[in-house]
């Protein structure tokens, strides 16, 4: 048994289809700055102002994947949580998310093969009720028992 694993960590033993968690968060001009210096994605679109009036957004957006790392958040905080291994990702950009935004990012289990701690996740995220991005994730699930 893992007595390791941290509060709120769902094990592969314990989950089930249908399971759901999110997570909500206003998206702040200091977010996408931020996101701007980590990712070294300097794009106007997402930093000017007068630049970004002119493209087809017609006002500034947040990056896509800074986004979609809210995903990443809800998988590695809360469902399965702590100890989950990303496998892979696929994601849809549906519309923009600008500064001031709040994105509920959510995840919800719609797979689950046990004896290789595989996880299939619908993953969605939305403002004021409208998909913004949408996916499907693959994870290996932490498990209470040892390789």
């Amino acid at each position: 048994m893992l007595d390791n694993l941290p509060r709120g960590t769902i094990v592969i033993e314990d989950i089930e289809v249908g399971m759901m968690r999110y997570l909500q968060k206003v998206v702040t001009d200091r977010d996408i700055e931020m996101f701007a210096e980590v990712s070294t994605d300097h794009n106007p679109v997402h930093l000017d102002d007068d630049y970004a009036r002119d493209t087809i957004f017609e006002g500034r957006i947040a990056h896509g994947m800074l986004t979609a790392g809210l995903i990443s958040a809800v998988i590695g905080e809360q469902l399965p949580g702590h100890g989950t291994v990303y496998m892979g990702q696929t994601l849809k950009f549906l519309a923009p998310v600008r500064p001031g935004d709040m994105v509920r990012a959510e995840v919800e289990v719609t797979g689950i093969d046990i004896a290789k701690r595989r996880v299939q996740l619908d993953c969605r995220c939305l403002v004021n009720g409208k998909k913004v991005l949408v996916g499907e994730a693959t994870v290996l699930a932490p498990s209470r028992k040892f390789d």
